[in-house]
């Protein structure tokens, strides 16, 4: 599992070294990291590193006191390097170290013109303290290593991203960041996630506490699916029963179930419009219409305007088995506390409806939104989107699901991941574990199956998918 901190989180971890703090000794070790970062760059790239250019992007603090000292090291080593000093300050030790070493000192102006013969810039310009957003001269410069391909290294995180959210600005896109100790929260949430590139963590020597993230790995989903044995049979697998689609959007309904189907259930029972019951019969002649035992339930998902479903709803909650509550379920939830067993997966517009605010308000800060969420219903919740947060009731902080490509923001999606999710709880895992590894599952068949998949042919995968985490669920080591 990986893990993510909180800027005062990293803070306190440095302060708990006031020695190796005061006499730069930590900044020496993130200095030699990001120089050894910025020489494998330039040998992958450039074919090596002598007489190469590179130009460090330098700010006021010891972020850019980190960029120097790394610079000083490149230039040792045969490099060319040049330094803009973005403020009227800079880290006086730094740049010392820089112009003893034979760096060259370059103006705005120069910056940019040094970009057409630039072999790599190094981010060095704000860490943790930073907000979303550069000073337009910063700013155009790093448009233009976007526009001209010029790979840049971001020191901790790349400049004009909040080192505690997914929030961006006008920032650096980084081909590589280089940061010490662990993760910041930037580089595990959308949109600021796809502006850090790669993530590399040099190990300064720092004692963190408990992270204040985790997110989820191939292993963690293979830890946890479930494996039928000999002795299985469709009971002991799972039966979910659906309650989803309408005359209106019959095709909800086939998504879900074709997704429960794909990923294991041991039987499926759809309770829903004759008609739509129908068409899901045509698509998976497995499944079995009408009531009956079931082990989890799927609602909500192609519902549209449903005049009982506050009563429909109610009644699901009743029982007490495992629940998911889907799409247009979400607005028939009743007060007072749903319980850890029932999973609601909202997207952003849902969710922000469920709180009362606006849209922005929950993809500005997804972890507050999603723990409002679980706060106000009792319930866990599954935050779908470009990061996908769950948290449930009896959780310190929430946990990432595996991250995929874009390729599944589109329709049809949200019904195949809640049925997945049903088929999971179904076969026995916590509404928690079921939505981590219901939203994992898609993004890795999305990951192996690149491009515009619809979201029936992409849940046709997930059976490949779970036969490969079967070979690696009995593996006592994993890649």
């Amino acid at each position: 599992m990986l893990t993510a901190y909180r800027a005062d989180t990293i803070r306190a971890a440095e302060a708990a070294l006031p020695r190796l703090l005061a006499d730069g000794t930590l900044m020496q070790r993130a200095a030699v990291g990001v120089a050894a970062a910025c020489l494998g760059e330039l040998r992958s790239r450039a074919g090596g590193s002598y007489a190469r250019r590179v130009l460090v992007v330098v700010g006021p603090g010891n972020n850019g006191g980190d960029g120097l000292y790394a610079a000083a090291r490149l230039c040792e080593r045969g490099v060319v390097v040049g330094a803009w000093r973005t403020a009227a300050t800079v880290h006086e030790g730094g740049w010392a170290a820089f112009l003893g070493a034979g760096g060259r000192v370059v103006d705005a102006v120069a910056a940019v013109e040094w970009l057409a013969d630039c072999d790599l810039v190094i981010d060095a310009v704000l860490g943790l303290g930073g907000r979303p957003g550069l000073r337009s001269e910063v700013a155009a410069l790093a448009a233009a290593c976007l526009d001209l391909g010029v790979p840049v290294v971001a020191v901790d995180l790349p400049s004009g991203l909040d080192a505690d959210s997914g929030t961006v600005g006008e920032s650096f896109t980084a081909a590589l960041t280089v940061t010490f100790g662990g993760r910041r929260l930037c580089h595990v949430l959308e949109p600021a996630r796809s502006r850090c590139g790669a993530i590399q963590v040099v190990d300064i020597g720092l004692a963190l506490a408990d992270a204040d993230l985790d997110a989820w790995t191939l292993a963690d989903l293979a830890g946890v699916w479930p494996i039928p044995g000999p002795t299985s049979d469709k009971y002991s697998r799972g039966v979910v029963g659906f309650e989803t689609g309408s005359a209106s959007y019959p095709g909800a309904a086939v998504l879900g179930v074709g997704a429960a189907v794909h990923s294991g259930a041991g039987m499926v029972r759809y309770r829903g419009p004759k008609a739509v019951g129908r068409e899901v019969v045509r698509a998976y002649p497995n499944v079995v219409l009408g009531d009956g035992r079931v082990q989890a339930r799927v609602l909500g998902s192609g519902w549209g305007e449903r005049p009982d479903g506050d009563a429909v709803v109610a009644a699901a909650l009743a029982e007490g088995s495992p629940l998911v509550l889907d799409a247009d379920a979400l607005r028939h939830l009743p007060r007072g506390p749903l319980g850890a067993h029932v999973l609601l997966t909202p997207h952003a517009g849902e969710l922000a409806v469920m709180l009362g605010v606006a849209r922005p308000d929950v993809t500005n800060d997804p972890l507050a939104a999603v723990a409002a969420a679980v706060a106000r219903t009792g319930a866990t919740v599954l935050l779908k989107g470009a990061t996908q947060v769950v948290r449930g009731p009896g959780d310190v902080h929430a946990t990432l699901a595996i991250e995929g490509p874009g390729w599944t923001a589109q329709a049809g999606s949200g019904d195949c991941l809640a049925g997945a999710a049903g088929m999971l709880l179904a076969a026995g895992l916590s509404a928690r574990t079921a939505a981590l590894a219901a939203a994992s599952l898609q993004a890795v068949a999305a990951r192996r199956h690149l491009g515009p998949q619809p979201p029936q042919a992409l849940a046709a995968h997930f059976a490949e998918v779970v036969g490969s985490l079967a070979s690696l669920h009995d593996q006592t080591t994993f890649v």
